[in-house]
């Protein structure tokens, strides 16, 4: 009996990206539904944002808490969130297009080895876990990614509804999945999401370690849709998002099985750091919370 339903959730997983989009089309369709019924009785449909609330528990933390946000310049709102009330607050970007950065050795996107992207599951806000035949969770500190992808080709910046972004970050040991020794089996740390009609998507990870010879990042790629977001081929743009060491240096410091991340951290600067350090303005996420309560990171995609 356990055999039939691990064979069935391999044919489920074998189905590809196509299998989400229908899904989430169904997903969609149901809702829509319940909106216009809304509609009719005077109510209003408002787009729900990509991504789901989380449980924080990957992790137990210790320490006192910390709370900070960096020099992001996200729209109005606590934490580059929209501002309560709806609306999408005054838009501040910097000067340019989010840089194009390399997608490093680990991209999981078909360029470099396996594509992730391809296979069923892949679209989810929680990344937290492994999918398919994978049964991996990822440990740490329990933090929200929230991205927000503005569209710079017209007269004016406006939202870039229906793009997608595909996330990927090591672990809190710095490993990649599919890739580094020890979880070449595991897929966790990987997803896409699609943007909302404010531009808006969101996933839940947890704090990624640093390495040596790196400042702490996450990596992603831009897409101009779901259906577009099946390989590298198709990606409008390749970024890095960096998070602000005073954050950093909070969890690696407080919180169990960051210890090898405190001696990578200390000899490094965004300045030196082999990607930031032709500037980092338009990538330096926004942080608030703290340890216990974990973090949210917002970062404008201007593309």
């Amino acid at each position: 009996m356990t055999t039939d339903r691990h064979d069935h959730e391999l044919e489920a997983h074998d189905l590809g990206l196509q299998q989400d989009l229908t899904a989430l089309s169904e997903q969609r369709g149901r809702a829509w539904g319940r909106r216009g019924l809304l509609g009719l009785v005077g109510g209003i449909g408002v787009a729900a944002v990509a991504g789901c609330a989380a449980d924080d528990s990957s992790t137990t933390p210790t320490g006192s808490s910390s709370s900070t946000s960096g020099s992001a310049v996200p729209p109005a709102g606590p934490g580059g969130s929209p501002p309560e009330g709806g609306g999408d607050g005054a838009v501040t970007v910097a000067d340019g297009e989010i840089p194009e950065e390399t997608a490093g050795p680990f991209p999981g996107d078909g360029s470099n080895g396996p594509n992730v992207l391809a296979e069923t599951g892949i679209v989810r806000s929680d990344i937290r876990t492994s999918f398919g035949s994978a049964s991996g969770v990822a440990g740490g500190v329990a933090t929200k990614i929230r991205l927000r992808v503005l569209d710079l080709s017209g007269d004016d910046i406006a939202p870039m509804p229906g793009a997608a972004i595909y996330v990927w970050h090591c672990d809190r040991e710095g490993r990649y999945s599919m890739y580094s020794d020890g979880v070449t089996e595991e897929n966790y740390l990987r997803g896409v999401q699609e943007a909302d009609d404010d531009g808006w998507l969101e996933f839940t990870t947890v704090f990624p370690g640093c390495y040596a010879g790196r400042w702490p990042h996450l990596h992603f790629e831009v897409y101009e849709s779901l259906a577009r977001a099946t390989t590298a081929e198709n990606k409008l743009r390749t970024s890095q998002l960096a998070l602000p060491r005073d954050v950093c240096e909070a969890v690696y410091d407080e919180v169990e099985g960051y210890e090898q991340s405190v001696a990578n951290l200390a000899p490094l600067t965004l300045d030196s750091d082999g990607v930031f350090s032709d500037g980092y303005s338009l990538q330096l996420a926004a942080v608030t919370g703290s340890v216990d309560e974990g973090f949210t990171a917002t970062l404008n995609v201007p593309v």
